[in-house]
This record gives structure tokens, sequence and C-alpha cells, in this order.
């Protein structure tokens, strides 16, 4: 019954919404579809976190952490869906909704999945799932976003699939490449083929994550993405494909080949903070420096899985944070577009004279992101430069902190701008009454930041920790 609910329920009712003939029934079904997904998403926290459905599905703690975090902001997001499709009331919603539906089905499935072979299916699945959501607007600019994101993400998939052959064939002494067995008999495999899958496992699921030099894909696509598209990509999607990166790095640790996997993962977590760097500072569109934001976050989560120990705990809490805060910060820019009809920085100013609740949460996502205390970014941020001061790789401190301070000026220079600035001297300001359901989720979001932040429950850390140690046991 809970397989059902998870992933048998969002695609029958993706089913049952093209004969449905008018939009606001459809919303009801999204979000009931959705709030099921989270009560059931719920009721696993009382039960072990180690549960086993059938050889090919089932639960660890990597899983429920992932699970959680994408099942608590698509809720979220359906929420701000019931006020930002009203105002596309002269369009049919069935394939946007449709094709959300199943994109969560193949996202559940992508944390269940307990065999490679079926973790690449899953995976490729939210590829082709997505691609019609950034396409929603139907302009010229999203028609090519869709397509260089089909291209560069379809490659990438290509190149994980034959990742996941090599994997196959390492795997010929143990007959299979369930994730238990190779785990569990990492010594047999052969290390030669193994590294050959690895390198391709990695460019396949970098590219999916937004990992530079693959990343070319993610400005563009999150610049013509709905805005409750982009933060579902930035904040799920992309957890997803940290979820595979990570079961590739439980597989190499486990066969003891850190030595091999670690300084690619570290030299990868570099070069995105600076593409991200250099790209952020002076953007001229609020929705491509967030894609270019997501960059240097996908960034850091690698980092951290490279230097290993304390590091890797960090990298977890700085997923789950990192998932959140793109989400607010996106919603809050699908309210700007909103009322400025515009993503160009320039053009969006004086957000907190015109769109008060709006500008507030925009700033307090500028604190979050960037990672000021007390948020949960700041002290993932720390154990990560903490963790590499303490192995001595200077190199790696030197550019970490500098980067994220060129970030830090990047990211204050724009939002403070838009919050703060002044206006066009022929521009009228006067308060808008902004719409109920596309800010009550910005007051959710922001208060699941708080709890990640400041008032963490035991739950978390204790998922956490076990989540870190399927990759550092000694943690």
């Amino acid at each position: 019954m809970e397989l059902f609910l998870l992933l048998g329920l969002p695609i029958l009712m993706a089913s049952i919404i093209f004969f449905v003939p008018r939009d606001q029934p459809l919303k009801i079904l999204l979000f009931l579809t959705s709030f099921i997904h989270l009560f059931t998403t719920i009721h696993f926290w009382q039960r072990p976190h180690d549960v086993p459905f059938n050889s090919f599905l089932g639960f660890d703690a990597l899983s429920q952490l992932i699970l959680n975090l994408i099942s608590i902001l698509f809720f979220v997001v359906t929420i701000y869906l019931m006020g930002y499709l009203k105002e596309k009331r002269r369009r049919s919603n069935r394939i946007f909704i449709g094709c959300l539906l199943c994109l969560l089905s193949a996202m559940t499935l992508v944390t269940l999945s307990r065999h490679m072979g079926l973790l690449w299916i899953a995976v490729a699945s939210t590829t082709l799932l997505s691609a019609p959501l950034i396409n929603y607007h139907r302009t010229l600019q999203s028609i090519e976003a869709t397509w260089k994101y089909l291209l560069i993400s379809s490659l990438g998939i290509a190149l994980g699939l034959l990742g996941t052959l090599f994997l196959a064939i390492s795997a010929t002494p143990i007959k299979t490449i369930f994730l238990v067995d190779i785990l569990s008999s990492a010594a047999f495999l052969s290390p030669s083929w193994l590294k050959l899958s690895v390198i391709f496992l990695l460019v396949g699921y970098g590219t999916k994550m937004g990992l530079a030099p693959l990343h070319t894909w993610k400005p563009d696509a999150y610049g013509e993405a709905p805005a409750p598209v982009g933060a579902l990509m930035s904040g799920a999607i992309t957890g997803c494909a940290f979820l595979a990166v990570f079961r590739v790095a439980q597989i190499c640790f486990h066969a003891h080949l850190q030595e091999f996997v670690s300084p690619i993962f570290i030299l990868l977590g570099i070069l995105s903070l600076g593409v991200a760097a250099i790209f952020i500072i002076g953007q001229k569109d609020f929705n491509r420096m967030l894609g270019y934001s997501s960059v240097e976050h996908m960034g850091i989560l690698v980092l951290g899985m490279g230097l290993g120990s304390g590091a890797v705990w960090a990298s977890l809490l700085h997923a789950v944070n990192n998932a959140f805060a793109k989400g607010l910060i996106f919603l809050a820019a699908g309210n700007l577009y909103q009322n400025f009809r515009t993503k160009k920085v320039e053009h969006i100013q004086g957000v907190v004279h015109r769109l008060p609740a709006t500008g507030i949460f925009l700033i307090l996502g500028l604190i979050v992101i960037t990672g000021f205390p007390p948020f949960g970014i700041f002290y993932s941020e720390f154990l990560i430069l903490r963790e590499a001061m303490i192995t001595q790789r200077y190199m790696v401190v030197f550019f970490y902190l500098l980067f994220l301070s060129v970030i830090f000026f990047g990211y204050a220079q724009i939002i403070l701008g838009m919050a703060l600035g002044k206006p066009p001297d022929h521009v009228k300001i006067e308060a808008k009454k902004e719409n109920f359901f596309m800010t009550v989720p910005l007051v959710i979001l922001m208060i699941v930041l708080v709890f990640c932040g400041i008032f963490v429950p035991n739950s978390l850390y204790n998922l956490i920790d076990e989540a870190s140690a399927l990759l550092v046991p000694e943690l």
C-alpha cells in the first residue's frame, strides 16, 4: 500500500486529470496527491531507516533524507501553484500538472532504487518529465532552453548508462549490480573497470547535478522555467542527482578507492564554485543568477564528499538546507515576475515598497543562501572549511574562501539592489496586495529553514548521522 501511495498514486492521478474538464479540480487533485505523498513519507519517520520492500526497492537513511526534502518541497510548491496557475486561466494546464505528478513519482523512484540500473532509469525519467515543464511559457527562449537541457542532459544520461554497463562488467564475479550486493562484495570488483565506470557515472550524474564544466544547461533552463519548476529543479531534482553521485561514492569507498575518487570530487567542487563566482558578478538576469547559484551549491556538496569524514555529514546537511533555501528564493522570484513582468535586475527595484512580504523574504533568502549564521548553510559551509583545514588542504581553503566571498558580494549587490533600490522617477510606487497562496509557501519554507538551522530536531540529526555513516562508517 505504501509503495502504491508513493509511486503509483501520482501516476494514476496524472492519468485521471486528462478527463477533468476544468482547471480548478486539477489543482485540487495535485494538492491532494502531494499531501498524501507527504503524509506517507512522514509515516516512515517512526520506522527503521533500513526498510527493504523487495530486491529492487527499499529505504536506507539517505533515501529517507532525500525523499523527505522532495516531498516537503513538492507539497509547498503545490500550494504556490494554487495562486500561480490562477494567472494562467486562459490555457489548459493538464500537461503541466500531469508532468508534475509523474515527476513526483520518478523522483520518488530515484530515492527507492536499490539497483544501479533502476537508479539510472529513474534519473533519466526525471529528465524527460521535467523538459515540458521548462517550456511552460512557450516562448522562443523557453523552447531553446528546453532543447539545450534535453540535449546536454541526455548526453550525460547516455554516459551514465555506459558507466552502469562498465560497473556491471566490473561486477562480473558477483553477477549482479544490486546495491546491497555490490557494497557487500566490493572487494571482488575489478578495479580497472570500476575506475572507468566511476568516471562515466560522475560525468553522467554530474551533468544532471549541474557541476562545472557540465553545467551549461542550467542558467538557460532556470532562466526560462516558471518559478515553481525552478524551485523543484534546484531543490528536488538536483537532490536526486546528488543521491546518485552519493551511491557512486559509496561503491568507491567500499572498494577502497577513496584516493582515486576524492580528488575528482574536490576538483569538481572548487571548479563549480569558481564558475559560479565569475558569472554571478554583474549578472543581469535574476533567474540566471539562481542557476549559477545552484552550480555553486552543487559544488559545495561534492567538495564535502571529497574531503570526507565530518565534511560528508556537512554535505548532507547542506543538501537539505539548500533545497529549501532555493525553493524560497525561486518562489519569491515567481512573485517578482508576476508583478514586474521581467527577470531583468535593472527593472526590478524597490520590491520592499511594492511587494512588502516578498521583499522581506527576498532579503531573508539572501541571508540564508549566502551562509549567514544562525542558518544551516552557515553551519555546513563552516564544517566543510574546518575539515579542509584539519586535513591541511590549504589551497582548497584559499579558493573556497575566495570564491564564497566573491559570490556573496555578487548576491548582495543584486538582491539588495532589487529589494531596496530606488525605481526610475517615472514609476509610481504603491504597495500591492499579494496573493495568499503565493505568500504562504514562503512562510512555510522560512519556518523549515529556521528549524533546520536553529532548532534542529534530533530526528534530523540522527538521520543525517546514519546517512553519512553509509559513506564514512566511523561517523
